[in-house]
């Protein structure tokens, strides 16, 4: 397990390397390929879990089966810290992209810390402050912005977390299908397809199966405002 990518966890700032340690000790680790379930919605849960390796999905379904991608989430990025403050069902489905490797902690080892750390709480809802930021901007762009302005603004934020530079432009790896994209943007995968052709025929984005490279970042952020 790279260590590395858990010490620079924000959850993890500040806190002594050896009782960071000591705390990671008590970890256990679980691995997925893509496409195998972390956890379902519904099911009860009081793990806690940090991705040290791959990509990981989080969505909701609705009585109806229609599906929302409600996250994707990367190395150093936290699932289920909302069972550290009210255990109880999982409120979404967690599923690998990619190929995974994730840290494992109980509501009982984390409770247990926070009582002598009282400062991993602070990081914890920070955490939860930024989760529910970002809640309510997807919120704003499905009531405020057409299909490919959310496209755009998702481009973007996929490209600051997972891009890296490329001839021309940021490559960006989001081992998402078409039909994934979809549900994060909320819409069907036909608006998303056209979105996305039209972005390319622009010269703005180059596609490349489940990846792509941005190539013109300021008229993809003219776009998404």
């Amino acid at each position: 397990m790279d260590i590395s990518v858990i010490d620079d966890t924000p959850l993890f700032a500040g806190i002594d390397p050896l009782e960071r340690a000591e705390l990671l000790a008590g970890a256990t680790v679980t691995h997925l390929s893509r496409g195998e379930v972390l956890f379902r919605q519904g099911d009860s849960g009081d793990t806690f879990y940090i991705v040290v390796v791959g990509k990981m999905k989080l969505g909701r379904q609705a009585a109806d089966g229609r599906e929302t991608l409600i996250a994707v989430l990367g190395p150093g990025e936290m699932i289920g810290e909302l069972t550290l403050f009210d255990p109880g069902p999982r409120t979404a489905t967690a599923v690998a992209i990619a190929d995974a490797e994730l840290s494992a902690l109980s509501h009982y080892q984390l409770s247990r810390w926070i009582e002598t750390h009282p400062t991993l709480a602070t990081h914890l809802l920070s955490a939860l402050a930024r989760r529910l930021r970002r809640t309510n901007e997807i919120l704003g762009d499905l009531v405020f912005h057409d299909v490919p302005g959310r496209m755009a603004r998702a481009i973007l934020d996929l490209s600051q977390r997972f891009g890296s530079p490329a001839d021309r432009g940021t490559y960006v790896r989001h081992d998402l299908t078409q039909e994934e994209l979809a549900q994060l943007v909320g819409a069907s995968r036909e608006t998303v397809n056209k979105a996305l052709s039209g972005f390319a025929q622009r010269g703005w984005i180059r596609l490349d199966g489940r990846a792509l490279t941005v190539l013109d970042p300021e008229r993809l952020q003219r776009r998404a405002r």
